[in-house]
Order: C-alpha cells, then sequence, then structure tokens
C-alpha cells in the first residue's frame, strides 16, 4: 500500500523538466541588456556639478519634473488651487493656536500640536515670497514662481495639517465644478478675505503633480467631474488652448465656491470657537456616558430604644446588589456604595433555617444573638426567616409572559444573547400544564407568542431565536401590553407572572415613573405579579427596576452569568415564581431597660413608618416558597462602653421592665417581635408575635457567614461602626464559615472579598 502523498511528488517530479543551463545564460544576458538600456547607461554620463543643494536645488527638480509632466494650464489650475488652501490655512493658524488631542476611549492623549509658526503681515509675505522665487533660474516663468512659493510655505507649517486641508478643500471643490464660473479673482480675494472653514479628515486625501486630477476627483466626490484631459508630457510645450484655460479656472472658482459654503454652513451648524480656541485636530472620541442609577438610601443611623424603641420595615428577597457587585468586582473596579444594598448581598446566599411545619404559617421565624465580629461590646441580633418548600409536583399551573427588551442598547453579548440563553434554562423546567406568552418591545410593541403551552417547546424556541435587538425604547407600551397578554392567561388556582427582562433603558413611554409604578401597583390586584430580571451594565437602571418588581410583588434580580441565570430560574425557580406569602412586614420593639441603642443593618429603601405595619393596604414585601430571609440589627446593651449617646438628665425612668430571677440588673427581653403577612389572594394579614430573651441561641455557621457579609458590605459602603475591622477579618470570618456550601456560592464571594481587598488597597 502506497502514501498518496508519495504519489502525487513522484507524478510532480516526473512533469518537472530538467534545467537547461545555456537557456538560463541567454534570459539573463537578455535581462542585463534591457536593464543597461532602460537605464542609460548607454548614454553620457548625466552631470551633477550643476545640481544646486539645499532648497534650490529642491525647487530646480520639482519644477523640471512638473515641466516633463503636464501643459502649464493644469499645472496653473493646481498652483491656484494650492495657493488658495494655503492662505485659508495660513489664516486659521494666525487666529488661534492648535489644541492638544484627546482620545478619551484610550484613557491617554499624545503630544500637544507644536505651536504653529508666526505668520508675517500680507505685505511682508508677498516680499519674502518673491525674494524665494528670484532665487530660481532665470528663465523661470511664473508657474514655476508659484510652485516654489508654495513650497516655501509648505515647509514653514505643519505638512500633515497642510495635505489635509488642500486635500478636502480640493475635493469639495469637486462637488461644486457645475456651478457657474464667476471671476477667479474676486472669489480669492473673498477667500482670502474670510476666515477659513476647519476640515476634520480621518485619513487626508493628498493631491500630488503624479496622480492626474480627474482620479482625484473620483475617489473624493464619486464620479468624475468635467475637466479637461491631461496631455501627454511629450506635447506639454504646446500653447494653451482657450477652452482649456477657461477650464481650468472654473476649477478654481469652484474650489473658491466650495470652500465659502462649506464655512458658511459649518457656522450654523457649530456654536461660535472661542478666543484661543484652534482649529479641531483631528477626532476626539469621546467616552461613553454612564447612565446606571441606582435605588438606595443612606446607611440606617443608631437609634436609641428609649427614644424610638420600635423598628418597621418589609422584607426583601431580591438578589441584584450581589450580582452588580460581582460584576464590579470581577471587572476590576470596586462597585459604587449606592449600588451596595446590604439586605440583598445577606439574602443572596441560601441558609439551613429551621423550616415551618406542614400547618400553619408558610414560614417560621429564627433568631439569635451573639457578639458581633466587628465590636465586643454590641451584640448581633439575627432574625431568620425559612418558607416551607413547596413539592414540585404539587405547584399549581404556571402562566408566563416574557416581555423582552429588543431596543438597540441591548445588542451586547451579556444583554439579550445573554437573555435568551437564559430563558432557554427556564423552560427545561416549566410542566406541561404551563403556559409561556412573548411580548418585545423596541421603537414598536409586538406579540411575538401568543399563549403556548410549555409542551410546544420547538414553537417557543424559535420564536426566542428570531428576536433582534435594534430601535429605541418604549417600556411602558410594551408592560400594558404584556399584562394585557397575562390577563387572557389568569385562571383560578393558576399563577400569572410578566417576567420583564431588560437593560432599565425605559426611555420612551409612561415617562413619569410614579405613573409607571401606579399602573404596575393596580395590575397587582388582579393577581398577576411582575418580576424583573437586569441584564448588562452602563446604562442599567437599577432604582426603576427595583421599583417595579417591589410595586408587582415580584422580585429583581440581576443577570451577569448563565451560572446566575441557572441559580435563579433554575435551581431557585419556585422560590423566584410561586409566592407563599404577600405583604410580608417586621416590626422589632426593644426593651429600653436592657437595650440602649441600637440600628438595622441594611434594608434602607424597605424601611416602613411605625402605623403601616397595621395597615393592609401598604405593600410590602413577598416571600417565594423555599424563600430564606434574614435581618440583622447590631445592639448595645445598657451599661457597654460602647454607647454612643449620652444619658438625658430628665429622661423618664419610673417605668422600668420585669428582671430575670438571679440576674440583677439585666432584662429578661431584649426585644419583642411581631411579624404580619397575607395568604396568596387574601386582603386580611395574619400575625406573628415572638419575644427574644438575651439568652437567645448562639450564632451557628450560617448567622456567622451571614454577619461577615454584612461587615463587608459595611466596609465597601464605607461604613463608621465597624471600627478598625478590616476586609482581611472579613475573610477570616467567611472562609471558617463556608459550610457544606453546596453550590460553591460562599467560596465565591470570599474570592470577591479578596479582589475587593486588592482593589481597595
Amino acid at each position: 500500500m502506497t502514501d498518496p502523498l508519495d504519489d502525487l511528488k513522484r507524478a510532480f517530479d516526473r512533469a518537472t523538466p530538467e534545467p537547461d543551463a545555456e537557456r538560463r545564460r541567454e534570459n539573463l544576458a537578455l535581462a542585463q541588456e534591457l536593464l543597461s538600456r532602460n537605464q542609460g547607461s548607454e548614454a553620457e554620463r548625466r552631470r551633477t556639478d550643476d545640481r544646486p543643494n539645499t532648497w534650490a536645488g529642491i525647487q530646480h527638480g520639482v519644477r523640471h519634473m512638473l515641466n516633463a509632466m503636464a501643459p502649464r494650464p493644469v499645472l496653473a489650475a493646481l498652483c491656484v488651487l494650492a495657493a488658495v488652501g494655503l492662505g485659508a490655512l495660513l489664516m486659521m493658524v494666525t487666529r488661534t493656536p492648535a489644541p492638544p488631542v484627546v482620545v478619551a476611549d484610550t484613557g491617554a492623549a499624545p503630544e500637544p500640536l507644536a505651536a504653529p509658526p508666526s505668520v508675517p503681515e500680507e505685505g511682508e509675505e508677498e516680499s519674502e515670497t518673491d525674494a524665494r522665487a528670484a532665487e530660481s533660474s532665470d528663465d523661470a516663468d511664473p508657474l514655476d514662481q508659484a510652485e516654489a512659493s508654495a513650497g516655501t510655505e509648505r515647509e514653514e507649517t505643519s505638512s500633515s495639517t497642510t495635505r489635509s486641508e488642500v486635500s478636502l478643500a480640493t475635493d469639495r471643490a469637486a462637488s461644486a465644478s457645475e456651478e457657474v464660473a464667476v471671476s477667479t479673482v474676486e472669489r480669492v480675494a473673498t477667500v482670502m478675505a474670510e476666515p477659513p472653514v476647519t476640515v476634520v479628515a480621518e485619513t487626508p486625501v493628498t493631491v500630488t503633480a503624479q496622480v492626474p486630477l480627474v482620479d482625484k476627483f473620483s475617489v473624493a466626490a464619486g464620479g468624475p467631474p468635467e475637466v479637461p484631459e491631461v496631455v501627454p508630457p511629450a506635447e506639454a510645450t504646446r500653447p494653451a488652448e482657450p477652452a482649456v484655460v477657461a477650464e481650468s479656472v472654473v476649477v478654481a472658482e469652484s474650489l473658491a465656491r466650495a470652500t465659502v459654503s462649506a464655512r458658511t454652513a459649518r457656522s450654523a451648524a457649530e456654536p461660535p470657537v472661542p478666543a484661543g480656541v484652534g482649529p479641531v485636530p483631528d477626532v476626539t472620541i469621546a467616552r461613553p456616558t454612564n447612565t446606571e442609577a441606582f435605588a438606595n438610601e443612606d446607611a440606617s443611623p443608631l437609634k436609641i430604644a428609649s427614644e424610638e424603641p420600635v423598628s418597621t420595615f418589609s422584607i426583601d428577597v431580591d438578589t441584584a446588589s450581589y450580582s452588580v457587585l460581582r460584576s464590579s468586582l470581577t471587572n476590576g473596579y470596586l462597585p459604587s456604595p449606592e449600588s451596595v444594598r446590604i439586605e440583598e448581598l445577606i439574602n443572596y446566599f441560601p441558609y439551613a433555617y429551621p423550616p415551618p411545619g406542614e400547618r400553619g404559617a408558610p414560614f417560621r421565624p429564627t433568631v439569635t444573638v451573639s457578639e458581633t465580629p466587628w465590636n465586643a461590646d454590641t451584640l448581633l441580633m439575627q432574625i431568620g426567616i425559612q418558607g416551607r418548600q413547596a413539592a414540585t409536583d404539587d405547584r399549581p399551573p404556571l402562566n408566563l409572559v416574557f416581555l423582552i427588551d429588543t431596543s438597540g442598547s441591548m445588542d451586547q453579548p451579556n444583554k439579550l444573547p445573554l437573555l435568551l440563553q437564559s430563558f432557554r434554562l427556564l423552560l427545561g423546567q416549566l410542566r406541561p400544564v404551563d403556559e409561556v406568552g412573548i411580548v418585545t418591545y423596541a421603537g414598536s410593541v409586538n406579540r411575538v407568542l401568543d399563549a403556548t403551552p410549555a409542551t410546544e417547546r420547538s414553537t417557543i424556541l424559535s420564536a426566542l431565536d428570531r428576536l433582534r435587538a435594534g430601535g429605541s425604547t418604549a417600556g411602558a407600551a410594551g408592560i400594558q401590553l404584556a399584562y394585557g397578554t397575562a390577563a387572557g392567561m389568569v385562571a383560578e388556582d393558576e399563577v400569572t407572572r410578566v417576567i420583564l427582562a431588560t437593560d432599565g433603558d425605559f426611555n420612551v413611554g409612561i415617562s413619569d415613573p410614579e405613573q409607571l409604578e401606579d399602573f404596575i401597583a393596580r395590575q397587582r390586584d388582579s393577581g398577576i405579579y411582575l418580576s424583573v430580571l437586569g441584564f448588562g451594565r452602563g446604562n442599567l437602571d437599577d432604582a426603576t427596576m427595583q421599583a417595579l418588581a417591589q410595586n408587582g410583588n415580584g422580585q429583581a434580580a440581576y443577570i451577569d452569568t448563565l451560572s446566575e441565570a441557572r441559580k435563579v430560574l433554575v435551581d431557585q425557580l419556585t422560590g423566584t415564581l410561586f409566592p407563599i406569602a404577600d405583604d410580608v412586614k417586621i416590626q422589632v420593639e426593644f426593651n429600653p431597660a436592657a437595650v440602649a441603642e441600637y440600628r438595622l443593618i441594611g434594608y434602607e429603601t424597605r424601611a416602613l413608618r411605625r402605623e403601616d405595619f397595621n395597615n393592609d393596604r401598604v405593600d410590602a414585601g413577598e416571600i417565594g416558597a423555599g424563600h430564606a430571609v434574614t435581618a440583622i440589627y447590631e445592639v448595645t446593651p445598657v451599661g457597654s462602653p460602647a454607647v454612643l449617646h449620652d444619658a438625658l438628665r430628665y429622661a423618664d425612668r419610673s417605668a422600668e421592665p420585669p428582671v430575670a430571677a438571679g440576674r440583677p440588673g439585666r432584662s429578661e427581653e431584649l426585644a419583642f417581635l411581631r411579624l404580619r403577612y397575607k395568604e396568596p389572594g387574601e386582603n386580611a394579614s395574619r400575625l406573628i408575635e415572638l419575644p427574644i430573651g438575651r439568652d437567645a441561641g448562639g450564632a451557628g455557621s450560617d448567622q456567622s457567614f451571614a454577619a461577615a457579609i454584612a461587615g463587608f458590605g459595611q466596609l465597601l459602603r464605607g461604613g463608621v461602626y465597624t471600627g478598625g475591622w478590616t476586609f482581611t477579618d472579613a475573610i477570616a470570618l467567611a472562609e471558617a464559615n463556608t459550610g457544606s456550601d453546596r453550590f460553591g456560592y460562599r467560596r465565591e464571594a470570599v474570592t470577591l472579598m479578596r479582589l475587593a481587598e486588592s482593589l481597595a488597597e
């Protein structure tokens, strides 16, 4: 068996003829003869003694080249073009210096342009030009003198800028070549007398004497204008015909007309250039504007228990802030303090709190009291709420409407493509009884897919695959159509939810955020929930996303990776989409006899007034199936050296709570916990009450890890209550309490802490 490559090689060898040495010598001799003939080696040796040096020699060579290339009329037209452009450039340079180039995208700017040389007065300039022209030979004609003058002026200015101005002025003359001609002298005088137009070009096109003028016009203007045909060099000494001279004049006048028109148009379109600002030196690229907006408030202040013993807030199961933090750190910068919501960092992680029983409330509260990691003289009181996990087979049918932002801002890999991949993961978790509808919004709103059973997976995937990003954003109109689609899917004992997926760019539609929130709140009463998924960075409108999710009885999450999409839409599907308790509120009353001061860590955007707790018309957060919610108070006991407020001289101390037996000076209760919630679909709330003793259970691994995350969040926000505690301390506490960490979320958090520590340094 032979190798086909070997066979092919042998075939090539057989087909290659043997080299002929005699023929090779003949070919080399012929090539040498042709080369010698073309190089003029047989002619008389060229003289070099008549070649002057420096600038006079350059003038002589240029003049000789131009005389041999083209007729004088064409060269005269080129001379006029160069003179007009040069005059405009000199006027521009005389007026203002050129500013340095700033290229913001690269983060560095090139060196400033050199300052232009001083320009003599008009009379002086003419005298100097005449003197330089006189240096040429006695038989030089006016065309030669003009070329020498133009060359001298070009040497005195920036060559690159001159070429750009003259070339672009020539291009503009091409488009104006069909206008009615006027006097060349009058038009050139007009251009020289008025301020020149400043033209910016990315790639200057330079006109040279070696390329016919018609070719340059063809490139710049898209087609050749009517210009005289270039005479071959052999006929260059013939007298110029009147028609040729007239058309050359038309070209020069067209340049003047185009320059004036361009200057007029630019003056009308742009504001006047301030004094001291020179011409635009190439392109200045501006850095894209970051329009991100985050919903947050100042950190909760330290409160005196005897003056404000009651703290009330709504629970929060959102996790968007943690994903935004991860996105920032993995991209090499610390998150902005306003993007850090500490409660969302804490609640990103699952905790093994004791679950509720089969009967009774759908969730169970657990309270622990332990020493504060960053202050040994205060206590951390942690309230953990664990929701009941619904059996997957027993969950109610689910009706989903995907409301997808397909505007132009979504045309990035971490936006629409990631969004579509995320929804494909979700489709794999649906049951045959579930239904899906798709609505898109950009410049217009479209219902891409009517209510379709989840069994028709190929139809749903095909609708997703057809989506493309482009156009402006009409977010509110899209929300209205999505709710209309969802309303047709509502049925008894079923869960209907709109999932809004966007980068948060709501710039068309209901522009008033309050009106948009009111619309969502009204739809909430019909039993349709709204969840918001954010994608991408740069124009993430986190504030609007949070407001819509809170008013829509839903959850807000930020998807920055496909792993995060799996966490939200697969691992926590039931908690994300199936609520077990609505309008969950927490109220803690602190005992002034045992607690001197306290502060709630996080939940700044979820604060409620004291009277809102018993008002069932006030909206609050929802708990989904299997959700865990954590809230942390830092408590300063009475008599602790950590107390920051001085005692009031006239405080009323008549009412003292009972003291625990055998523990003088220490109250049995630190606080009293109340929780209110509504069963889904009900209007009346239910109440849970629980006293919190000083000897409540201590911190376990879950509580210690939550404390580490709480301290980490305070460091990122520049908190003032953590004292000398550092990122290193937070890392050590988190590492010691990662626990089983089934999905690796806690180990990832430790890695992010280390990144933050490095970036903070």
